[in-house]
């Protein structure tokens, strides 16, 4: 064949709109995250952690309705197809960019506007007196009155926040993610543009999350998935070190 075309197959994919409407300021932002990534090592050296979180939000915990047969000479594992739905827990979770742990797991029923910040607080509370940059997306949760709140209190910032919707820092999303975002503050944060998850690095630690724990998961009920999850949070730390991060923000081959 001339081209190597296959036209029975195609996968999704999502569009960068941010990239496309104004491609100097998506840019900017992409080049930006990857300075934090750069920097992280000397930040941490400095007493400021560099830190990446998300949620993962809907993991289910099942029970295979028959044990899992081990693999065999000349045969692959099998995996019963029926199973046993026991509910869902969402994961908030952190990913330390110079030192590769994972930070301050938390896993829970929902991943609120309350249930963010409560997680941010609980990673703040691991070194109080540190600085903290969190690079995250543009989710409205991380964008919340709750959180420019937390920032004012821990930061000792006493200036009038406003009224939510109204006027002042509170006003609407846009003032919020720029006061959360302000450089100024010991704590911080830098959000990545929309629709760039592969960008963020804690999404590299959910995969290997996925892979290790998740797919081939069997669990007997909420408490047992999230046992094995903390438990391999805390194996993980063991061994962990840093993603090597060789994007800088500008095109890989020109």
């Amino acid at each position: 064949m001339e081209a190597d075309l296959r036209p029975h197959r195609s996968r999704y994919w999502l569009n960068a709109k941010a990239k496309a409407e104004d491609p100097a300021a998506f840019a900017a932002q992409v080049e930006t995250v990857c300075t934090a990534y750069a920097y992280a090592p000397m930040l941490e050296a400095l007493g400021c952690h560099v830190v990446s979180t998300d949620e993962m939000p809907g993991i289910q915990a099942l029970e295979r309705a028959a044990p899992t047969k081990p693999p065999r000479p000349g045969k692959v594992e099998r995996r019963e197809h029926e199973y046993i739905r026991h509910g869902t827990r969402s994961l908030i979770a952190n990913f330390n960019v110079a030192t590769g742990a994972a930070l301050a797991p938390a896993l829970g029923p929902t991943r609120t506007e309350a249930d963010f910040a409560a997680h941010i607080a609980r990673t703040i509370d691991t070194d109080p007196e540190a600085a903290w940059l969190f690079v995250t997306d543009q989710l409205n949760t991380h964008q919340s009155a709750s959180l420019v709140r937390l920032v004012a209190e821990r930061c000792g910032l006493t200036a009038d926040l406003g009224v939510k919707g109204q006027a002042g820092v509170l006003r609407s999303m846009a003032t919020r993610a720029a006061y959360l975002g302000d450089p100024t503050h010991r704590i911080s944060f830098l959000y990545t543009p929309t629709h760039t998850s592969w960008l963020n690095q804690i999404a590299l630690w959910f995969s290997i999350l996925v892979r290790r724990v998740l797919k081939r998961g069997d669990f007997a009920s909420l408490d047992a998935l999230r046992e094995r999850i903390l438990a391999f949070v805390a194996y993980f730390n063991q061994t962990a070190h840093p993603f090597r991060w060789t994007y800088r923000g500008h095109p890989l081959c020109r």
